[in-house]
């Protein structure tokens, strides 16, 4: 599913967050939303998400205008906040089975799509445990598979890997990787850490509201006479 995003701006008050940003994601692909902390990533998962109401510009989805046709088009979007989002005293299996009902699935559609992500995570065998017995790594799993029981087209990750280890991080970023090969999902990956983010990789650039760059990671640093992205990243924002 190609999604386009049209001039977008935001205010909060008279504190511009995002200035005429700009982007289309391509299908089935793995893209990574870089930008410090304040850059406005998760303002722009806010407009993406309808948690904010659009100030100017559009989101398209397929196609669609999120403003004129918000259902059809919330319908192709799972996401995963920076903030955990699971019910701690409820077991994974609940947790899933709330949000697929949500969605309109029945106990029976939810309980096979369920399995089949968590069996995909590795974490079937967890299904009945209270989600306060998993880790933070186990934890964020979860919310994947949460937000990908209703088999959307998109999926939005902000700062998952928040609070994980190296070890965790990784592996979930390489999971989400496979995912978009496996289920032709696309995915836009919101980080300010930038060994979460490859040459080969679609990238943007946020900084202070502003898309600096965008486009594969290695031509972004070729255009701007830098060896790597660490470099191209710290000589557009300052940031380390």
């Amino acid at each position: 599913m190609t999604i386009e995003a049209s001039n977008l701006s935001f205010r909060y008050g008279d504190k511009p967050v995002l200035r005429e940003v700009s982007f289309a994601l391509t299908s089935g692909r793995f893209h990574a939303l870089l930008g410090p902390n304040g850059a406005g990533k998760s303002t722009l998962f806010g407009l993406l998400t309808r948690l904010l109401a659009l100030q100017q510009g559009d989101i398209f989805m397929a196609g669609q205008s999120l403003k004129k046709q918000p259902a059809d088009a919330m319908r192709q979007i799972g996401v995963v906040f920076q903030q955990n989002a699971l019910d701690l005293d409820l077991t994974v299996r609940q947790n899933l089975q709330y949000h697929a009902a949500l969605h309109g699935l029945s106990r029976k559609e939810a309980r096979a799509r369920g399995d089949r992500e968590l069996e995909r995570f590795s974490l079937l065998d967890r299904a009945n445990d209270a989600v306060r017995q998993l880790n933070g790594g186990h934890r964020r799993r979860v919310e994947i598979a949460r937000a990908l029981l209703h088999e959307p087209s998109l999926l939005l990750l902000d700062e998952p890997t928040v609070g994980l280890d190296v070890a965790s991080r990784k592996a979930l970023n390489e999971h989400v990787r496979t995912l978009c090969k496996e289920d032709d999902l696309t995915v836009l990956w919101a980080t300010h850490l930038i060994e979460e983010v490859r040459a080969e990789d679609r990238v943007l650039i946020l900084h202070q509201g502003q898309l600096l760059a965008d486009g594969k990671g290695q031509a972004i640093c070729e255009a701007a006479g830098t060896r790597d992205l660490a470099e191209t990243f710290h000589s557009l924002t300052g940031a380390g």
